[in-house]
């Protein structure tokens, strides 16, 4: 394996994939039926892909259109205390009520109106003015037909008038600040892709943490039980005359030890409640109860190489979509600023209603109401302007090495995420079938520890550290399920495969597992 190889194969993708091909190539996402539990998380992040609009839209176009379309939801999700939320619902929830979305959606309007704005300047400006003067001049005139050799004369006015002012030829500049508008609302809408991404992984991974939570505070419960029981043989032998009174007092320190870690876990996972009631868009508090499934299938394995991962992250990843069209963009702001060197082809006209009523102080004018009317073509030609041109074209220049840049640090940023998450899955899966013999270890240990002190063969100090380990393998095994389902969604995530239907990255066996 040469991973030197990912980073050309990578820019490959990027140019084939972006540079090339339209950005319709995101295809419309539709959900399909699966008995997978990633699967059907995958599929239900399809399917809601965009809370916010009512189709499915997964291109940048759609999530864009559908952006300039409709107007974010506001105000903060309302939770039925009584009603045990599924992870679907908690995503579809968030990617209504939380506030990011709505920040999103706000800067993709923007976006679509200055494509409005930029779709403007192809049409002819129209504007109409009314005009109601009076005019007194002084006009030479010869004597001695005017004794003083000029006349006085005052013109009232009315023109009602409408002008038109229409750029007929601009070297492209048009076309080009159109097609940076275009690329810069087709970003937004792969930033809405992103930020729903984003989302839907923030919201399961804040659910996991509560399902281990929720795990944790149960294994502290039994470890409470388990000291308990020792406690129970420890008096027992005392009371026939086989133990020690510091066996007893020792087992009663182990048992308010496990009373005060049941109290611990039972305050964290309040608090992960509260963090979830956040990140979906409710007011924070421990008020929610989720639905879990301790019987649903683990992740087992993965279905795809490392080269197969990272390419599909190159083609999928909404962030490197964006930074394409925001090259693009850049791109078409210096074809704008090169335009401006050119002349400019402007036809203007007019046509108004002219009445006077001219009056002298020698002699008689007549009064006159006429349509009158202009029309001129002219080319503009900025000859000097101190710099500005030369400067504009800098920064637009400046402003594509800059994207050109952060597009290669995301795609940096994107192979070692990748490669994150493909070493945290194949280390979860080991630490998961680790726990899993430590915890039967464990549990047998500390059986026959109990029993053979009960039977006087050992002492309270084996059963306490038999105890102990049993604890600390419970602990384990929740950690290890937990990491695993979290490594399996962040694999997805760091693919961007959350808002897509190809088929998941890992597979599932049966067993205990979360929901």
């Amino acid at each position: 394996m040469k991973v030197t190889s990912h980073r050309k194969g990578a820019w490959l993708a990027i140019a084939d994939v972006f540079l090339k091909v339209s950005c319709d190539n995101f295809e419309v996402i539709r959900p399909r039926p699966s008995t997978k539990v990633l699967s059907l998380l995958l599929v239900f992040f399809a399917a809601r892909g965009l809370g916010q609009c009512a189709g499915n839209v997964s291109t940048p176009a759609a999530a864009a259109g559908c952006a300039a379309r409709n107007t974010p939801r506001e105000g903060a999700a309302t939770l039925d205390p009584l009603h045990p939320y599924t992870l679907p619902e908690l995503i579809e929830l968030a990617e209504v009520h939380n506030p990011a979305t709505r920040t999103v959606w706000e800067r993709a309007r923007q976006k679509a109106g200055e494509l409005g704005v930029a779709k403007s300047a192809y049409y002819p400006k129209l504007d109409g003015l009314a005009v109601f003067g009076d005019e007194r001049a002084i006009n030479p005139f010869p004597k001695p037909l005017a004794p003083r050799g000029y006349v006085m004369v005052e013109v009232p006015v009315v023109r009602p008038e409408v002008t038109l002012q229409y750029l007929l030829f601009d070297f492209g500049r048009r076309a080009a600040t159109l097609d940076s508008a275009k690329e810069e609302e087709l970003a937004a809408g792969a930033d809405i892709i992103q930020l729903n991404q984003a989302l839907a992984f923030h919201v399961a991974t804040a659910y996991y943490q509560l399902v281990t939570a929720q795990e944790s505070l149960q294994s502290a419960q039994e470890t409470l039980r388990t000291a308990q029981t020792t406690q129970d043989a420890a008096e027992s032998r005392l009371k026939n005359g086989l133990a020690t009174l510091p066996d007893v007092l020792n087992a009663r320190a182990e048992t308010s030890q496990a009373a005060f870690d049941e109290e611990s876990a039972d305050g964290d996972e309040k608090i992960a409640r509260v963090a979830l009631t956040e990140i979906v868009g409710a007011d924070p508090s421990p008020n929610i109860i989720i639905e879990g499934d301790k019987n649903a299938p683990l992740p087992e394995r993965l279905t795809l190489s490392i080269e197969a991962l990272i390419n599909r992250a190159m083609a999928d990843r909404p962030e490197l979509a964006a930074q394409v069209l925001r090259i693009r963009a850049a791109e078409a702001q210096i074809r704008a600023a090169r335009a401006d060197y050119g002349p400019q082809i402007v036809l203007s006209g007019s046509a108004a209603q002219t009445s006077l009523w001219p009056t002298t102080d020698y002699g008689h004018l007549g009064a006159a109401s006429e349509p009158t009317w202009s029309i001129a073509a002219g080319i503009q030609w900025h000859i000097f302007d101190g710099g500005v041109r030369r400067s504009q074209l800098s920064i637009a220049e400046s402003k594509r090495r800059e994207a050109q840049d952060a597009l290669t640090a995301i795609h940096d940023q994107t192979t070692r995420e990748v490669w994150s998450a493909y070493i945290a899955f194949q280390t979860a899966v080991r630490k998961q079938e680790a726990a899993v013999a430590l915890l039967d270890a464990a549990n047998a240990s500390y059986n026959a520890s109990l029993e053979a002190y009960k039977y006087g063969v050992k002492n309270l100090v084996d059963v306490v550290t038999a105890q102990n380990e049993l604890a600390r393998a419970r602990l384990s095994s929740v950690s290890a399920r937990s990491e695993l389902f979290l490594g399996a969604i962040d694999l997805e995530f760091a693919t961007g495969n959350l808002l897509r239907n190809q088929p998941a990255a890992t597979t599932v066996q049966p067993g205990d597992g979360y929901p």
